[in-house]
């Protein structure tokens, strides 16, 4: 594309005060787009419940709001803050809160993607008679031969963000933009310092910009109200049912756990099972944590995928990936065979495929056997 015709294409950038979106700004800017940032507000870190100290590893807090329209006022590109709290509590704040309560460990940052940054911003971007969406992501957009579009990861591999990115359309593909999906941090942080950029040396976002030091059970206690704390259960061995000891609300636990477990042992033991249908935790030695296949529903496929076919999948955010053959058990269900037993696949987590790089899709895990 000649630089002529993008000067006349317009870009709305999703800002989230970090470095990432603010150079992804920048780099639009200088290929001759007409840029327009605009901050989520999702989050009020002034609430009772949010202990959560803003500007150090947070997102979209009101220190992050500032930053983002600092950048725009550096780069002189127009800036709008859109208040999503009312939507962010719904979409995600009450499904992470559910899903503890269901014994499940959830993605809120899949649901974030999903329904505020490539929905609701994506309206937002129609209304602005904009030409694409942009985010800082760490993820490549590439276009294949027939035309269609494939989202790629990204050139920094322990950045690489398209864990996050299963649930999105093929028609949302063709109007995103990742301007930096083809670097790597430190050249991020480099090119920001370079321009001037107040975020250059901002620390990245780590957790979940809505849960502070008290941890994951205090936020959801503080949501949750008091009627209904401590779900007191029984804590069985696995696999012999034996109680062992009591726990004070399933929420408090996920799999893979091993510190905190309320009993004492001869033995080292880990969460291998949370039963929210009878209020029980299950725990078991790290043998038991082992599982072949999974269960995975809510399917979302950005490629074609045949039946059987060998594909690598990212059974959490960190996870290295293995192999696993993939079979369609209906139009929103699949069963993943591992070639290798996986450790902790816990339900409530994405199961995500690849082809090489190329992300095809993915789903929720609801069960590992």
């Amino acid at each position: 594309m000649s630089n002529l015709n993008r000067k006349k294409k317009k870009v709305l950038v999703a800002m989230s005060g970090g470095v990432d979106s603010s150079v992804s700004a920048a780099l639009l800017q200088d290929q001759g787009y007409d840029v327009v940032g605009m901050t989520m507000q999702v989050w009020d870190h002034s609430r009772p419940e949010s202990d959560v100290q803003e500007g150090y590893g947070t997102c979209c807090s009101s220190v992050d709001v500032e930053d983002a329209r600092a950048v725009c006022q550096k780069l002189n590109i127009p800036f709008y803050v859109l208040n999503c709290e009312a939507r962010f509590k719904a979409q995600v704040i009450d499904k992470f809160v559910d899903s503890y309560l269901k014994g499940e460990t959830p993605v809120p940052c899949v649901d974030c993607n999903t329904y505020l940054k490539f929905d609701h911003l994506v309206q937002k971007m129609k209304e602005l008679e904009c030409d694409y969406l942009a985010t800082g992501h760490y993820a490549r957009i590439e276009k294949s031969k027939t035309g269609s579009y494939h989202i790629c990861k990204s050139t920094d591999d322990w950045k690489d963000q398209t864990y996050f990115l299963f649930t999105l359309s093929q028609d949302l593909i063709s109007r995103l933009l990742f301007p930096i999906g083809e670097m790597e941090k430190q050249q991020v942080r480099k090119i920001a310092e370079e321009k001037g950029l107040n975020v250059f040396r901002k620390k990245d976002s780590t957790g979940l910009c809505f849960v502070g030091s008290g941890g994951y059970a205090d936020f959801i206690e503080k949501q949750m109200g008091e009627k209904n704390k401590s779900i007191e259960g029984p804590i069985k061995l696995y696999p012999s049912g034996e109680e062992i000891g009591r726990h004070q609300g399933l929420y408090r636990f996920t799999y893979g756990q091993r510190k905190g477990l309320g009993v004492s042992s001869n033995k080292a033991l880990f969460v291998v099972k949370v039963d929210s249908d009878n209020n029980t935790l299950w725990l078991g030695e790290e043998h038991h944590l082992y599982s072949d296949k999974a269960r995975v529903v809510g399917l979302n496929w950005l490629d074609k995928v045949g039946d059987g076919e060998r594909l690598r999948v990212k059974i959490r955010f960190h996870h290295t990936g293995c192999w696993t053959r993939v079979y369609k058990e209906d139009s929103n269900t699949m069963r993943l065979e591992f070639e290798e037993p996986q450790k902790s696949v816990t339900p409530g987590q994405a199961a995500v495929l690849y082809r090489g790089n190329q992300l095809v899709g993915g789903g929720s895990i609801v069960s590992f056997s």
